[in-house]
């Protein structure tokens, strides 16, 4: 006889149920208010407040030193990965606890820490005064915050994959006259892969819309230094609440057209 124990878990029509619910309420029903409102815009009107050039010269500011701060801790993330799962020595978890660190550190904290440290008077930044290297207030500075808020996002996503992988097969590549390179090219690269991709498309994602870290050690010169999260605080601070409604919609669509293009390749890559 057989005996029908319950799920632990709710039947798939209630979990889905609850899954729309709570999605609908924190993403779908905000961002499309905010289609709704930039639909009261003409396309003329559309067109002409995200082609202006300090929206031109903010969206490049802000996408170019997300995309840096990605590439970077792709590699960066990387290599603290492969130490902190194929390693064992003192102060691992030290380590650990800093790389974590953007993640309970308010923002804004990190933002002032990191102009402190590098402004032209501090530490750092009198040390690169000297030899002609301006940090704050710089593009420079923008990529270096972005980079500390993102790298928490590589390393978290490769560290399991790297520690599924068993070192039995990098020892047979190598008996089997693999090169280092090779093995890294052909074996651990290809499985490391869409990992990798995800951590680079969570990082460049959060780098895009981070404010609190930037905005501090940025300087926010218009047509300089400014990213297109504090251009939306000025219009709405200035009630352009059209201006910051198209800025809003650009950022989205854009973002959303990016890791769209990164998730496709990565399923492609998976399944080759």
């Amino acid at each position: 006889m057989l005996v029908r124990t319950s799920p632990v878990i709710p039947g798939f029509g209630i979990t889905l149920g609850f899954t729309v619910l709570y999605l609908s309420l924190l993403v779908l029903i905000p961002l499309g208010a905010m289609f709704v409102h930039a639909a009261q815009l003409t396309w003329l009107d559309f067109w002409a407040i995200i082609t202006a050039p300090r929206v031109l010269a903010a969206l490049k500011l802000s996408f170019g030193t997300a995309l840096a701060a990605a590439l970077i801790n792709a590699f960066i993330g990387a290599l603290l990965a492969w130490v902190l799962v194929r390693y064992e020595f003192a102060g691992r978890k030290v380590i650990e606890a800093m790389i974590d660190l953007p993640f309970a550190l308010p923002t804004a904290v990190a933002g002032i820490a990191l102009t402190a440290l590098y402004a032209p008077n501090g530490l750092v930044g009198r040390l690169a005064a000297d030899i002609g290297l301006k940090i704050a207030y710089t593009p420079l500075g923008i990529t270096l915050a972005l980079t500390f808020v993102t790298l928490p996002f590589v390393v978290r996503t490769l560290q399991p994959v790297l520690a599924d992988i068993p070192r039995e097969i990098e020892e047979a590549a190598a008996c089997l006259g693999a090169k280092p390179l090779q093995v890294v090219r052909y074996v651990l690269l290809r499985a490391l892969l869409p990992a990798w991709l995800t951590g680079f498309s969570l990082a460049f994602a959060r780098g895009v819309g981070e404010y609190g870290s930037v905005i501090f050690i940025a300087g926010n010169m218009p047509m300089k230094t400014e990213i297109l999260p504090l251009l939306i605080m000025v219009k709405l601070d200035q009630y352009d609440y059209r201006g910051a409604t198209a800025i809003g919609v650009l950022m989205l669509i854009i973002s959303f057209a990016l890791l769209l293009v990164i998730n496709l390749l990565q399923r492609k890559i998976s399944k080759g």
